[in-house]
Parts: C-alpha cells; sequence; structure tokens
C-alpha cells in the first residue's frame, strides 16, 4: 500500500515538472504618427486657401474669410497684380495660420516660409507700420524697383498725370501792327495775364490717436522686464487693439501679460486680451513682459495701434 502511494506521487510530481509555463501576456503596439511639417495645435492646423479675395484677404478651407496681418491694402495701380501673386503662392496650397485678433492672421507657407514678409520683398504689397525685417524688406524692393515700386506704379498709389502743353505754355503777347491808313493811331496794348492764385496751404496732420511709453523695469545678464503703456488720445473708445513695434538688437519676447504676444524676427505684436480690450478717451491700459537680448538692448523707436502711428512719450 505504501509503495503504491508513492508511486502516485512521483506520477504526479513529474507531470507538474513537465507541464508548459503559461505564456507571457501579448503587448499591443500602437503605431507612432509620423512626424509633419505643421503641427496639429489648434491653432496652428494645416488648411487650405480656397479663394483670394485681394493680395491680403484670403478664404480658408472652413468659409472664414480672414486678412494677412502686417499687409497694407493693395495699390490701386498694382491691385491686379497682387491678386494675381497671391492666387499662384496661395490657392489650393497647405498653408499654416495663427491667430491675433478675430479675422486677422499670420499666414505660413508649406515650406515654412513667412508670406507677408514674401509679398513685400516681392514689391506685391507694402507693409502695415514696416519696422524691422519688414522694413528691410520693403527698403530693398524699392532700391530694386520690383512691381509697385517699379512701372506704372513708381511707389504711389495713383499714377499721376503730366500737364498737357497747352496748361504750360505761357500765353503770347500780340504785338502791334503798322497801320497804313493812319500813321497818329496808337499802338494797341495787351494787358498782362492775371497773377496766379497761390495754393492753399496744406492742412497740418491730424494729431497721433494714441502715446505709448516704454520702460525697461528690470534687466539682468542676458534677460530683462519691460512694460509698455497705451493711452487713448483720440475722442472716441478703441474696442479691441493690436499694438505693435520692432526690435533693432535682436530681442525676444518670451512671456507677456495683460495681453497676447507673437513675435516674426523683430516684430512683436502684442493684442488685447478679454479684459484689456476696452481703452476709453483719456483713459490707458499697461501690459508688461520678460525678454531676452545678447549685447544691447535698445528701446524701440515707433509702434502703432491697430495700424495708426502713436507718438511715444
Amino acid at each position: 500500500m505504501v509503495r503504491k502511494f508513492l508511486s502516485l506521487l512521483m506520477v504526479l510530481c513529474a507531470c507538474a515538472c513537465t507541464a508548459e509555463s503559461p505564456a507571457p501576456p501579448a503587448v499591443t503596439r500602437v503605431p507612432s504618427k509620423p512626424p509633419t511639417l505643421i503641427t496639429d495645435a489648434q491653432e496652428n492646423v494645416p488648411t487650405f486657401v480656397r479663394q483670394v479675395i485681394d493680395g491680403r484677404t484670403v478664404e480658408l478651407e472652413g468659409g472664414e474669410r480672414v486678412l494677412i496681418s502686417l499687409l497694407a491694402p493693395p495699390a490701386e495701380c498694382w491691385a491686379a497684380a497682387a491678386n494675381a501673386f497671391a492666387a499662384k503662392t496661395l490657392l489650393s496650397r497647405p498653408v499654416r495660420v495663427t491667430s491675433l485678433i478675430p479675422g486677422e492672421v499670420n499666414l505660413w507657407l508649406e515650406d515654412g516660409t513667412d508670406y507677408a514678409l514674401l509679398a513685400v520683398r516681392e514689391g506685391v504689397l507694402r507693409a502695415q507700420g514696416a519696422a524691422g525685417v519688414l522694413a528691410e524688406a520693403e527698403a530693398a524692393a524699392a532700391r530694386e524697383n520690383r512691381g509697385l515700386w517699379g512701372l506704372p506704379c513708381n511707389g504711389m498709389d495713383v499714377t499721376t498725370t503730366t500737364a498737357t502743353a497747352s496748361s504750360t505754355t505761357p500765353p503770347k503777347r500780340v504785338q502791334p501792327t503798322k497801320s497804313t491808313t493812319a500813321t497818329n493811331a496808337p499802338p494797341v496794348v495787351t494787358s498782362p495775364p492775371p497773377a496766379p492764385t497761390p495754393a492753399p496751404a496744406p492742412a497740418p496732420p491730424p494729431a497721433p490717436p494714441c502715446t505709448v511709453a516704454y520702460r525697461i523695469t528690470g534687466q539682468w545678464p542676458g534677460g530683462f522686464q519691460g512694460g509698455v503703456t497705451i493711452k487713448n488720445t483720440s475722442r472716441t473708445p478703441v474696442n479691441g487693439w493690436t499694438l505693435r513695434w520692432s526690435f533693432s538688437d535682436g530681442q525676444s519676447v518670451t512671456q507677456m501679460w495683460n495681453a497676447s504676444s507673437s513675435q516674426h524676427g523683430a516684430a512683436v505684436s502684442a493684442a488685447n486680451v478679454h479684459y484689456t480690450a476696452t481703452i476709453a478717451p483719456g483713459g490707458e491700459v499697461s501690459i508688461g513682459f520678460l525678454g531676452s537680448f545678447r549685447d544691447r538692448n535698445t528701446a524701440p523707436r515707433s509702434f502703432t495701434l491697430n495700424g495708426r502711428a502713436c507718438a511715444t512719450g
């Protein structure tokens, strides 16, 4: 009896030793998404331009009609060429946009080219409040007579016409003729032409609608803290605004409060947030920011508010 029990126990042990170990659980691999040139952030997604309205206004894939930031309205004598350039460059092509204010965007081509800088550099459009790299691009286009800086516009919005010959030739004086019948007749004297009426003096330019005070409140090696105060000097309230300026020493804005910032090269845009959108007549609003710099930290020389130049103080 004991021998049978030992034999049974040995058989059970042999079976337990030869049993297969349970297989490890299968590992599920999630395929990684291949990298793309354009990110999928909410305001940085790929889209298409489906219609060009003019050189700086387009309709996006979703039907939204937007204005491309930093570009001035097309010059009248170059409007058709500006429209053709925008259609050739943007129509049905992938682009990337970020929004500064409702209805106004920054727009990049698929290869990362800034469309506003490209249009200004080719002389297709002027820059709105040109400064920094945009001012340099506009000056280069003017020097090389590209686009609207050449014929027939010559950099002017309206082509001037030359005066006709009849308007510039002075009237001829009629010389008296010798009479064959009356020797004692007095000579005929013509009256001189009336003196031209002097042109009225040009009206003085309107006062700037705003004043901007820029200050550096703190500075350390490679970094600084700055502040900007915007004062509404007009008689009407400002409802929604974008303040623009350009740095001259390669400074960069790294953080901003009381406004949202965007920077392209040296050009900086600061757009209001919801609680700073309105500036009453005579009122003011202040924004602050942190920035970085290399060697020098020169203050900007000019500012524009919604495309209009401001006084500095």
